[in-house]
């Protein structure tokens, strides 16, 4: 049998890393080895393991796992990037003859890969800092910049004209990708046998859940992780600094916010992505919806 590709997706604290392992090893004890690709944005950084509920190493019962700790925290999660690198390690896992298992909840991330679809490139956030350089120094200094990072695009560009700089240097940034992409309506998959698995857990159980892993979060030292994330550049950083739980512990460290007023912040704002998360995964056709404690057997049959 050609190898497969699994998904295993929903809201944050639904279990899926559980599951995503005993996926794996039915997987194995079956004939079929497999390893698990991450696609949790901020599980993608170096260090960033308590607010982002990380499977240690020694948890991760010899199964290899893929596209963890791959960035420090100075460096951009850009999609485009990491469509890329988790399309890179399936290929190879499947060149092994193994299954691939990607888990995760951040949507975007896991639509990259799993559909056949490109990003529509713009950033809104990113346009308003560009423009405030524009302002701040003029064109010529982003110019400049263009013609070092993209000659060829630099040669088709006005250096007079600032705005179509920025626009130039905002779709280089992206990587020809953007966090405001959304599915096609109707969506292809990238590779032909993938198998879409979404972890539920009933909201009036998952919000008491979600509450207390935040509660656990700050208990089991976050703010510890976050000063040593500090010396490691995390301010410096456009996408880990604004991580939920990171962002607010951040905040409780530098006098901001009192550590209640942290970690009420941080409960709320889980709740909401979690929301977003089902919302997100509904739209996938064919998706399988199981309770946390499947039976490895039934999904991989």
């Amino acid at each position: 049998m050609s190898p497969r590709l699994y998904a295993i997706v929903g809201a944050t604290g639904t279990g899926k890393t559980a599951l995503s392992l005993d996926v794996a090893e039915q997987l194995t004890r079956a004939g079929r080895p497999a390893e698990i690709v991450n696609a949790d944005a901020m599980q993608l950084y170096r260090g960033m393991d308590i607010g982002t509920a990380k499977l240690p190493e020694s948890e991760r019962r010899g199964i290899p796992h893929h596209l963890f700790d791959v960035l420090e925290v100075t460096d951009e999660a850009a999609v485009a990037w990491y469509q890329d690198a988790a399309r890179t390690a399936i290929a190879d896992i499947q060149a092994r003859g193994a299954d691939a298992v990607l888990v995760g909840g951040s949507g975007l991330y896991v639509s990259s890969v799993v559909y056949d679809f490109r990003f529509p490139p713009h950033d809104d956030e990113l346009r308003a800092e560009l423009e405030a350089e524009l302002d701040r120094h003029g064109p010529g200094a982003l110019y400049a910049r263009l013609q070092r990072e993209d000659p060829a695009t630099a040669a088709r560009v006005d250096p007079r004209n600032g705005r179509r700089i920025v626009r130039a240097l905002e779709v280089l940034a992206q990587g020809e990708a953007t966090h405001g992409a959304a599915l096609p309506d109707e969506p292809v998959l990238w590779h032909p046998d993938t198998r879409l698995v979404g972890v539920q857990v009933p909201r009036d159980e998952l919000v008491p859940r979600l509450d207390a892993r935040v509660e656990k979060m700050w208990a089991d030292g976050i703010l510890d992780e976050v000063e040593m994330l500090r010396a490691r550049g995390l301010e410096r950083g456009t996408t880990a600094r604004r991580a939920i739980g990171y962002a607010q512990a951040l905040a409780q460290l530098t006098g901001e916010k009192t550590e209640a007023d942290a970690i009420a912040e941080t409960q709320a704002l889980t709740r909401r992505y979690a929301r977003r998360q089902v919302s997100w995964f509904r739209r996938y056709p064919g998706l399988r919806w199981v309770d946390p404690g499947q039976d490895a057997v039934t999904l991989t049959g």
